[in-house]
């Protein structure tokens, strides 16, 4: 399988938000093993189900040769092991991983959809993967990234999180 630029949206509204976003990237750099480029990280009011905490989101991306199915089960791995619960769809969650973009690829089974098949309707997801490269072309709707931002109808409010580490 070719190299292809894979693009992961990260979300967290349970627990210490940050922790897990951070746990989740150190988890993905060492299963994947290419520099991570990382979006900053934002808050968001949550996207479905509207009666939880706001969230915490960012894209990262990686280089992988890997098959879209072996980076769902790595990914899904990542999130049973940072305590992620499935009982309520677009419910409260520790960690969440998407595979926003492979490349251009466009794969479809019954778990999986890549591109995400929300993505253009999530400002939370097209702020920051804009950030990182607002040129890719969105490979079923031919439309670039900075587009499909400018035409979300997505009202939720997206802020830039600012966070201070802890001196030691």
């Amino acid at each position: 399988m070719a190299i292809r630029r894979l693009f992961i949206g990260l979300g967290s509204n349970l627990g210490d938000r940050l922790h897990y976003l951070n746990s989740a990237k150190s988890q993905i750099g060492l299963k994947f093993s290419t520099a991570l480029m990382c979006s900053s990280i934002y808050e968001s009011e949550p996207w479905g189900f509207k009666e939880q905490e706001s969230f915490l989101n960012q894209v990262i991306s990686v280089e992988t040769e890997l098959h879209p199915l072996k980076i769902w089960d790595l990914l899904f791995d990542i999130e049973k092991n940072l305590g992620r619960l499935r009982d309520i769809k677009f419910g409260p969650r520790t960690i969440d991983l998407d595979i926003i973009l492979l490349g251009t690829m466009y794969f479809k089974n019954n778990n999986l959809t890549i591109p995400h098949p929300q993505m253009q309707k999530r400002k939370f997801v097209l702020e920051p993967l804009a950030e990182l490269d607002s040129e890719i072309i969105h490979p079923l709707f031919s439309t670039s990234i900075r587009q499909l931002l400018i035409d979300c109808e997505d009202i939720g409010q997206i802020t830039k999180y600012h966070h201070y580490e802890k001196q030691s």
